[in-house]
């Protein structure tokens, strides 16, 4: 179920972060547990290199703002995720150009930097990048990070400080575009899907 996690081992995000304030070296625990992912969804958008430079900022940001950090928030991945997710926006032409080539020639420089691909993935990449293409970076960060980053509902309102029912109609939105680029692809099969299954449901 996507945003469960275990609880991490020794004090939670909240207590690190707290704990921090009075010990920064203790922030290195946040990383420690949460850069991993943070680099890898980066990765996803926008290819290794760009990806490198925004997990360091995402921290770094995080370690200049965390003394406003919500301490209600046991765990801090929807924070951490929404900084990033602001970083990435900064991006936005060179994603969507990136997701552009690969709908249009199948070549995909993005995923070349983290993944292998085959023939049969690309039959499916190639009309859900033109359907990312599309959305408007609002839907785009909430579909992806339900997709990739795993988050829940809540955990994505949480991260981009909007409501959770827009954190619904956006989704729903993006899921319709997504659903309809797909079908037009007279080569996708389920069994072939390279998505999360609750891209399109």
């Amino acid at each position: 179920m996507p945003g469960l996690r275990p609880p991490p081992a020794g004090p939670d995000d909240c207590e690190v972060i707290a704990g921090s304030l009075q010990d920064p070296e203790l922030f290195a625990r946040l990383y420690d547990r949460h850069a991993a992912d943070i680099h890898r969804y980066t990765a996803r958008r926008l290819g290794e290199g760009a990806a490198d430079d925004i997990t360091a900022e995402t921290f770094l940001v995080a370690f200049r703002t965390r003394g406003r950090y919500d301490a209600s928030q046991r765990l801090a991945r929807p924070w951490l995720y929404g900084i990033a997710a602001n970083l990435i926006g900064r991006h936005r032409r060179s994603e969507v150009r990136a997701l552009k080539v690969l709908a249009r020639t199948g070549e995909d420089p993005v995923a070349a930097s983290w993944s292998e691909r085959s023939d049969d993935r690309i039959a499916v990449q190639a009309p859900l990048a033109g359907a990312l293409a599309t959305l408007s970076p609002g839907d785009r960060h909430v579909l992806l990070l339900v997709a990739w980053a795993d988050l829940g509902y809540q955990e994505v309102a949480d991260a981009l400080g909007i409501p959770l029912g827009t954190v619904r109609s956006r989704l729903n939105r993006a899921r319709r575009k997504v659903r309809e680029a797909l079908r037009i692809d007279p080569t996708f099969t389920p069994e072939r899907q390279e998505l999360n299954p609750s891209w399109t449901k």
